[in-house]
């Protein structure tokens, strides 16, 4: 592994501890002449920043409109960037970059998302069994830690398995962080008397779960685990952070080449006569600065 690609791999596992959300870029396909050759990689940050290698400034403009529509799918596609148009092809995404340099590029493009975040109270059997079945979801399972509670803004889940202990400051805050899910174990009885108790409004304590869980017969802590975060994932199509799609980012056509270009602060832009143009390249840039008459009106 080269320098350049050791660096990629170091920002990508500081990008997954984080929790920030990329796609991975990957060349699979370069047909001459193209800068880029299969193997190279990169990746696309939602801001449209791209680290990495895998194209030319022209290629580096459909990577960032393309990962940026792949992160708000949040679904995997193989990018074909040629330079003439071609018609749509099964499985891929085809686009026509009439920048190129007259190769063709294919790229796999894969978006990494942070794992769903669920914080337990309580070491009880359910809640040891909680971080067993969520590691096999693929789930990131934490204890709940107090210092964290301020912050529950990624936290996808909150399970409260403590039988008492120290349960109502951990649901309300939950609450008042608009945690997705929340979970109380405990029968209906006590689950009713600790809502009652809670500092909360009525419409807020309806979004706690208790009992947690689905009613699939469950009867040891792995079955009750298993349901809670069964749960989850029926909730998580109702919840307002899965249904809130990510903002759409803006297009604009290039006035030299009209190549479609988003609208973000890393694509090149120049502000003329009180108007902002967007481009896919500094060449694009540099013709349109020195002669904007001739493009404007195209």
């Amino acid at each position: 592994m080269n320098a350049k690609a050791r660096a990629l791999r170091e920002t990508t596992d500081r990008l997954r501890q984080e929790r920030v959300p990329f796609v991975h870029a990957r060349v699979v396909l370069a047909e001459r002449p193209t800068s880029a050759k299969p193997g190279d990689e990169a990746i696309v940050l939602a801001d449209g920043t791209i680290e990495g290698f895998v194209g030319g400034q022209c290629a580096l403009a459909t990577l960032r409109a393309q990962g940026l529509a792949v992160l708000e799918r949040r679904e995997s596609t193989l990018l074909r960037i040629a330079p003439h148009p071609e018609p749509d092809q099964p499985g891929k995404t085809v686009v026509h970059n009439p920048c190129q340099s007259g190769g063709t590029l294919e790229i796999f493009m894969e978006p990494v998302l942070p794992a769903p975040l669920v914080r337990v109270l309580g070491t009880t059997p359910i809640g040891i069994a909680l971080a067993q079945v969520g590691d096999a979801l693929g789930y990131d399972v934490q204890p709940w830690d107090a210092a964290d509670s301020n912050d529950l803004s990624f936290t996808d889940a909150v399970i409260v398995a403590s039988h008492g202990n120290g349960e109502e400051a951990v649901l309300e805050a939950a609450v008042k962080s608009g945690v997705p899910y929340i979970g109380l174990v405990a029968s209906r009885k006590r689950g009713a008397a600790v809502l009652q108790s809670l500092d909360l409004t009525d419409d807020e304590k309806s979004h706690i779960h208790t009992p947690a869980g689905l009613n699939i017969g469950a009867r040891t802590a792995e079955e009750v685990a298993l349901s809670i975060l069964a749960e989850v994932i029926a909730n998580r199509g109702t919840s307002a952070r899965e249904t809130t799609a990510a903002p759409s980012v803006g297009t604009a056509v290039d006035p030299v080449c009209h190549m479609d270009v988003v609208m973000v602060p890393s694509s090149l832009h120049a502000d003329v006569d009180g108007t902002t143009w967007w481009f896919c390249c500094q060449g694009c840039l540099d013709r349109f600065v020195a002669n904007p008459a001739a493009f404007a009106s195209s």
